[in-house]
């Protein structure tokens, strides 16, 4: 018989495939479809008279919020994958095995990025329907998607790390959903700046949800410039540098 060898690029694709299986039979997939959907009407339909009277095309204007809160839905799915496996012991089973340290991480994340990109095309077409535009050329749409596509994994990274160290994946989404709920409402994602009271303006203007949807709306309209672009980039890079760490540990430390 042939000597058996091992493959980290057949054990990926492995257990990539099993788990984006498990989101198409769970119905994951579809949820990643309604999701944006439902952002869509939740987000657009109760402001656009307000924006409109204001001058600005609401449709335009949010959808960079849509997308952004379509990805953080990745990472808490993500989070709930890896604190699933940590929880029913496959984690621990992994281990185990003769398994790269790193394969089920980059497999978590690469499923993860499916369903991200799942969305992103939900979206983009729910977008389409009440209005929005790509209005800088298909350079900047590229960016959009890819800019997008980028703070989603970031963020599931550090989603799955939280997900490998903890023991309850129901308290962990509900930790989650807060932050990012009170992120997204107190960013220039929904409203312009001068919509916030002054006091809170400097934090609104600033926080990176807001600074991400700056760039995405110049990639969607005029086309960002580096002025706008390298300080959403420092928080992204910051991010990462920040959970990058947190979720190798994570992932390779023995329990």
């Amino acid at each position: 018989m042939p000597e058996a060898r091992i493959s980290s690029f057949e054990q990926w694709r492995a257990l990539t495939g099993r788990l984006v299986r498990t989101m198409v039979t769970k119905g994951e997939l579809v949820v990643a479809v309604i999701t944006p959907l439902v952002f869509t009407l939740g987000f657009y339909l109760p402001l656009r008279y307000v924006m409109q009277v204001r001058g600005i095309d609401y449709a335009q204007f949010v959808m960079p919020i849509i997308v952004l809160q379509t990805m953080s839905f990745t990472m808490m799915s993500n989070a709930q994958i890896a604190a699933f496996e940590a929880v029913t012991g496959l984690h621990s089973r992994l281990q185990t095995m003769p398994i790269g340290p790193m394969v089920p991480l980059t497999a978590r994340i690469c499923a993860g990025l499916v369903r991200s990109v799942t969305s992103l095309v939900a979206a983009l077409i729910f977008g389409y329907m009440i209005g929005f535009r790509f209005s800088a050329g298909i350079g900047q749409a590229a960016l959009f998607c890819v800019f997008s596509l980028a703070v989603g994994t970031v963020l599931a990274i550090g989603a799955d790390g939280l997900g490998s160290l903890t023991r309850s994946p129901e308290s962990l989404s509900q930790a989650l959903t807060l932050p990012t709920l009170i992120l997204g409402m107190l960013s220039c994602g929904f409203v312009p700046e001068s919509g916030f009271p002054a006091w809170i303006r400097p934090f609104a203007r600033n926080q990176p949800i807001s600074q991400f949807s700056f760039a995405m709306r110049d990639m969607a309209a005029g086309g960002v410039t580096w002025d706008v672009l390298w300080v959403p980039l420092v928080w992204l890079i910051g991010l990462a540098a920040a959970f990058v760490p947190l979720a190798v540990w994570a992932s390779a430390r023995r329990v």
